[in-house]
């Protein structure tokens, strides 16, 4: 589930909402080459990690053929499409011959009879008009014309009497009681052929609102090399679901100036008039920014369990009480985490098994001065009587005191808490390991550089 699609589900999901009214999911599967149970597998996943679940059953097209031929068939009666009889090399010719006239495709069957009494195979094709415009008038770019010489006679049913999408959309739209339509900018030109075939069929035309595609950072169409694109890509990096939808809700729309909102003040703010016809660009740095907000209000045993998830899939060695050990070391730290990867590195200090063993750098700072600074302080640390963060940082800072200050002890400190991994502020790191490892570390550390 690509990005955009993403947040074209999130601006549909935010404007029923707003207007009182029903998001709807359809599956449109009549490729079906490409609509494998995985790839559809993949969008309900999108979905229900995005938080955006529809208010009805999704829909399936593809089991909706009869309804789309039924549509064909009318418009059949009443003159508004035509069998069309040519051949694969007769339509090869006419393909070039538009091609080279710089002209849609025209067949010679829209002003014939079909011929009688021969089995032949035929597609159904709508009679599009020749003269005058078709005009969308969009909820997004406004006024938008199409020359209807330029619209070619699509094709609405195969040889083989399967529909096509431009049918299909259209017949399900209908019959779905659907009343906005809110896509991507790629189907504008879509939309002008499915007005003239609700015009052939005398059904009322839904609104139509298109949206702006999401570029890159540097301007260019999102691709590969700007980083991730599809919605699972962005969760296996560490993105809340709910940092996506403020995040992805910003990118083309706003509420003045605020950049942080909660979900509700969304779905009160959104107007489909609001959004911007230029393209959004994905910027990184924002999206960090939104997603660090939201894993400082998140909760700590949900943190805890997708770091727990996301170092399983990184087959680190766990301890077996690590999970109190990240009960008591993500508050300290998830501060400082933009991603639930960069919290997971943040905690990777208090996970590692002991002995502690020092790398060569380290046992650079154990000076003799050092090694008995750091024998003093353990002694010190074991006659605190609350091993939480506030009284931790008093000792600490009153032993610096006494001993000249941080910098006489401070980075061998460090090195024997941090055990290699990147870890918070002092009273922190020992405040997330707890009275007995603390005081072990130290102890692993000393025997080492004796």
């Amino acid at each position: 589930m690509h990005i955009g699609t993403a947040r074209v589900a999130l601006f549909n999901w935010l404007f029923a909402r707003h207007t009182g009214g029903q998001f709807l999911l359809r599956i449109e599967d009549t490729d079906r080459e490409r609509s494998t149970p995985e790839a559809v597998e993949a969008i309900f996943e999108g979905m229900r990690w995005l938080g955006l679940e529809p208010d009805a059953p999704p829909v399936f097209q593809f089991e909706r053929a009869g309804l789309h031929r039924a549509a064909a068939l009318e418009l059949l009666e009443r003159g508004a499409a035509y069998r069309c009889f040519m051949t694969v090399d007769e339509l090869a010719e006419e393909r070039e011959r538009a091609r080279a006239e710089g002209r849609p495709i025209r067949s010679p069957w829209r002003d014939r009879e079909p011929p009688t009494g021969a089995n032949q195979p035929f597609v159904v094709r709508l009679r599009a008009p020749l003269e005058g415009e078709t005009v969308v008038d969009d909820l997004v770019k406004g006024r938008v014309a199409f020359k209807n010489r330029d619209l070619d006679d699509l094709v609405l049913l195969r040889g083989d009497g399967t529909p096509t999408y431009n049918l299909a959309v259209v017949a399900d739209d209908h019959d779905m009681g659907v009343t906005h339509v809110i896509r991507g900018d790629d189907h504008l030109s879509n939309t002008a052929r499915q007005m003239l075939i609700y015009q052939g069929l005398g059904w009322p035309l839904p609104a139509f609102g298109h949206l702006p595609m999401i570029h890159g950072p540097d301007g260019a169409k999102l691709s590969k090399r700007h980083g991730a694109q599809a919605v699972g890509e962005f969760a296996d990096m560490g993105y809340l679901p709910e940092a996506m939808r403020n995040y992805l809700a910003r990118l083309g729309w706003g509420h003045g100036d605020d950049e942080i909102f909660t979900d509700a003040q969304a779905q009160s703010w959104f107007d489909i008039a609001d959004v911007v016809s230029a393209p959004a660009r994905l910027d990184w740095p924002k999206l960090n920014h939104v997603n660090q907000h939201y894993i400082r209000l998140a909760d700590d045993e949900r943190l805890a369990r997708l770091v727990f998830e996301g170092l399983r899939s990184r087959d680190v060695h766990l301890p077996h009480d690590f999970a109190a050990r990240l009960a008591r070391t993500i508050p300290l730290v998830k501060e400082g985490a933009k991603t639930i990867l960069e919290l997971a590195d943040l905690v990777l200090f208090a996970l590692k098994p002991r002995p502690i063993v020092l790398d060569e750098k380290a046992r650079g700072l154990f000076t003799d001065e050092v090694k008995a600074r750091i024998a003093r302080l353990g002694e010190a640390l074991n006659k605190t009587p609350s091993w939480t963060r506030e009284p931790l940082a008093a000792e600490l800072k009153a032993f610096a005191e006494i001993e000249g200050g941080f910098g006489k002890f401070g980075p061998a400190l460090r090195a024997i808490l941090a055990a290699g991994a990147v870890a918070p502020d002092l009273g922190s790191a020992l405040a997330a390991l707890g009275r007995e490892e603390s005081l072990g570390r130290i102890d692993d550390a000393l025997s080492q550089v004796q």
